[in-house]
Order: structure tokens, then C-alpha cells, then sequence
């Protein structure tokens, strides 16, 4: 079937129930910058670029599907944020949006540290040569082993995260003949709009402290009075994706609060405080994320306010952007394979991958935009879903979006916003390969993950 001939199921609503668009876009050629990473153009040919490359250039000489990483972009934002902060502040990268040996060592170049929740990011960060004094190790069941190599290798901090992790770092440490830097997380009730599965500082969920009962107090006592720690300050995070800043103002508040309740306590003030990450981007037009100026200024006014009501000095602020960072940077390249107009309802186009490289819309209801890339089209709207090949009827990538009624097997779609959490999170569901990361560049590219094999699966599968 020629592309002018498809059938285009329905062309538009005024009003969705589900999604994010009231009306069809007047220019279905146009990108939007909020949502795409820096270098990405559309050429005179209608095909859309990332560092001056075509993606149809890249789609033949690395396949699809595929993510593919603007550097330039990622270290723009690196810089961005260290400047934002300063030096009387750090900045960590939250390891866990995404973490290759490559992003290790552009961190380093750009001056930021690294944060790692699991022995397998852990040994990411030093095999790639990121300083072990410049590593934060979150987690809230750290296993033994897992804390032992944090600790012989001498991390910069660990985040305690319960009262048995307290005496368990303090025993590890005390054996290997060291006094461990540390931070106590703690749970502050703060409702963080957001996603439930991804607010984190209720107190009826599994990360930190609670402040209520006076949790998080007794664990300084337990802290400070054991040689294997030597406790820095108090870590807070509130939930992920956030635009608000009132939720950091009153995780502040209280973080403060404890602060001046441990210096009347034990005469001690707690030279730290982290206020982690969490702080959203832009997956479609209507999100409106911060600039990290803005989000430095404001954060920093308020702790700065809050110590200062407390009569308690600053202490120095550390922030664990890491979506933020790479979130804006990628962007998910798929090739259209089966097209099913639903008459009356929308048109389902499926693509060559799906849920298993990128969850997030099966799991949190996230919601993505989406462009046709490899070509321009002069025709109408219809409504479509972008769903996978997987065997799940929720396996959707983008729920409701407009796309060109021309559009056809073989064309090729981009899904930008995909740099956080999606090749993190991508599984094997129905066997299916991981795809490849691919960092683009000033006019070059080259596989920074690459993509798995049916070699890989059956190496793996030993009996």
C-alpha cells in the first residue's frame, strides 16, 4: 500500500480523555525544543538530525530500536548545574537514571560527583575511574558486600538508611580499621506531587527515617555514638519528576529543624545536608521544568533562611540531579511496523520495540511525545497510540499523540525525553534484545552501550 493511501483511521478530537493534548498540533512537522535534546534539527529534507547526523543515517548503521545520546548536550548540563551551585555546594548525578563507563568519565571531565545505590553501579564508577572520595552509596538494603567494597574502597559517603544498616556500616568500617563518612536518610512527610510509585518521602514506604516519633533523632544519637561513623549531615528526597519547589521548602524546614534539635542535643551541628534530586523535565509541551539557576537560587534561599531562623550556620547543600541531567539528552529511535486504525476511536501503531526499552508508561502512566523523523508530511492528523510488540496489552510507549495520516511501515519515529530511566529499566521481556546507547557528537557517533545479542541470552541461559 502506497503511504498517500493508507488508511488514516481517525484524524482528530478536540478533547482526549487520556493524554495530554486538547487538539491537534497546527504544524505536525515542528519540534519543540523543550522536549528534545539541544543538536536536534529537522534539515531541508524534512529529516530530522542529532549533531548534525540524519537519524535515518544512523538507523541503517546501528538499527533500531535505539537510543541515541547528544554528548554535547549532557555536558552542557553537567556544566550547567555544577556552575548553578557553586563551589560551596555539590552536585552528585544520580547514577541509577542512567550509568555507562562513558557517562563516568564525562561526569568527571564536567566536575560533578556520582551517586550509586547497588554494587553494580558501584564498580560502574570505579572501573571507569571516577575517584572513590567523590561517590555517594545510596540504597536502602545494602548487603554486606556491597557495603564492605564501598567501604575499602573509600567512598565519600554512605546514606544510612535504617537503624540495622547503622550498626552494620559501623561494624564493616571498624573492621577494616576506618571511620566511614556518613548521612542519615530520613523520611520527612512531605507529599511530593507526583506519581505515588515515585513520591518517597511519606513515611509509609520503604526509603529512610521517619522524622515522626523521634526516629530520625535517635538514629544520630546511634550514629554518633559509634567509632566506625563519622556522621556529616542529614539526607532528604522528596520524590522524582517534581516541578513544585514548595515540597523542598518544607523538607528544608524540617531537616533544619533536626539540625538545631542535634546541636541542643549533643552540641554538634551537622556540617551537611543533602535535599537529593528529583526535580522534573519536560516529556511534552505542557512541562515546565526549571533552569538549575533558578533551582540553586531557591534552594539555597531556603536553607540559608531556615538556619538562619534556627540560629544555626549553613551548612553545605548537595543535590543528586540525574534525570535532569540526562533525561532531555536522548531520545528513542523506532521503526513503524504494523498500522491498525480502530475506526471512531484511534490508530494503534506498533513499532519494533516497546515496554521492555521503556517502562515507564506501563508502569507510572508517564507521558512521552512523539515526531515522525525521517521524512516531512503534508498530511492531517490522526490520533494514534505508539505501542510495542511485546505480549501485554499495556505495553504502550506513547498513549495518545498526533501523528501524520500518511504515516506508514518502514517510517521512522523518535520518542525524545528518553535518556532517564529508560535503557535503566529496560528488561528481556519475550526475549527481547536491549537496545544500544549511542553517543552523538560534532558529526560522529559511536555505541557507548552496545546492543545485546540472542548470543548474550543463551550465554546466560546454562542448563
Amino acid at each position: 500500500m502506497s503511504r498517500s493511501a493508507h488508511p488514516a483511521g481517525p484524524r482528530h478530537a478536540d478533547v482526549l480523555t487520556e493524554g495530554h493534548y486538547s487538539a491537534p498540533p497546527t504544524d505536525l512537522n515542528a519540534l519543540d525544543k523543550k522536549v528534545w535534546a539541544r543538536t536536534v534539527r529537522r534539515n531541508d529534507d524534512g529529516v530530522v538530525t542529532v549533531g548534525g547526523i540524519e537519524v535515518s543515517r544512523l538507523a541503517e548503521e546501528f538499527g533500531t530500536p535505539a537510543y541515541f545520546l547528544d554528548e554535547s548536550d549532557f555536558r552542557a548540563r553537567c556544566r550547567a548545574w555544577a556552575d548553578a551551585f557553586g563551589q560551596d555546594a555539590d552536585v552528585f548525578y544520580a547514577g541509577k537514571a542512567f550509568l555507562s563507563r562513558a557517562v563516568v568519565r564525562w561526569l568527571q571531565e564536567e566536575g560533578l560527583n556520582l551517586d550509586v545505590c547497588s554494587g553494580g553501579e558501584l564498580t560502574t564508577a570505579l572501573d571507569a575511574g571516577m575517584p572513590a572520595e567523590r561517590i555517594a552509596f545510596h540504597g536502602n538494603n545494602k548487603s554486606a558486600e556491597e557495603i564492605e567494597k564501598a567501604v575499602r574502597a573509600g567512598v565519600g559517603r554512605i546514606v544510612l538508611d535504617s537503624f540495622q544498616e547503622i550498626v552494620r556500616v559501623a561494624h564493616i568500617a571498624q573492621s577494616q580499621g576506618k571511620r566511614q563518612r556518613v548521612q542519615i536518610r530520613v523520611t520527612v512527610g512531605v507529599e511530593a506531587h507526583t506519581h505515588e510509585f515515585i513520591a518517597t518521602a511519606h513515611e509509609d514506604q520503604k526509603f529512610g527515617i521517619a522524622l515522626a516519633d523521634g526516629q530520625a533523632a535517635e538514629a544520630v544519637r546511634r550514629a554518633l555514638r559509634l567509632d566506625g561513623l563519622e556522621l556529616i549531615g542529614i539526607h532528604s528526597h522528596i520524590g522524582s519528576q517534581i516541578f513544585d519547589m514548595a515540597g523542598f521548602e518544607v523538607s528544608a524546614r524540617r531537616v533544619v529543624q533536626l539540625l538545631a534539635e542535634v546541636r541542643d542535643e549533643h552540641g554538634v551541628e551537622l556540617p551537611e545536608i543533602d535535599l537529593g534530586g528529583g526535580l522534573g523535565i519536560a516529556y511534552t509541551s505542557e512541562d515546565d521544568p526549571r533552569e538549575p539557576h533558578e533551582i540553586a537560587k531557591a534552594l539555597t534561599e531556603i536553607v540559608t533562611r531556615e538556619c538562619e531562623s534556627a540560629g544555626l550556620a549553613t551548612p553545605r547543600i548537595s543535590v543528586e540531579p540525574g534525570r535532569a541531567i540526562v533525561g532531555p539528552t536522548a531520545f528513542t529511535l523506532y521503526e513503524v511496523g504494523t498500522i491498525k486504525p480502530l475506526e471512531g476511536l484511534r490508530t494503534y501503531v506498533s513499532v519494533d520495540g516497546g515496554m521492555s526499552d521503556n517502562i515507564r508508561t506501563a508502569l507510572y502512566d508517564a507521558e512521552y511525545s512523539v515526531a515522525l523523523v525521517s521524512r516531512t508530511s503534508d498530511a492531517g492528523p490522526m490520533l494514534t497510540r505508539v505501542v510495542g510488540k511485546h505480549c501485554e496489552s499495556g505495553d504502550i510507549v506513547v498513549r495518545d499523540a498526533f501523528l501524520p495520516a500518511d504515516l506508514a511501515p518502514g517510517d521512522l519515529i523518535a520518542v525524545p525525553a528518553t535518556g532517564a530511566y529508560c535503557r535503566s529499566m529496560a528488561s528481556n521481556y519475550n526475549h527481547a534484545l536491549r537496545p544500544p546507547v549511542v553517543a552523538v557528537n560534532e558529526g560522529g557517533a559511536r555505541v557507548i552501550v552496545r546492543r545485546e545479542t540472542e548470543e548474550d541470552l543463551l550465554r546466560l541461559d546454562v542448563g
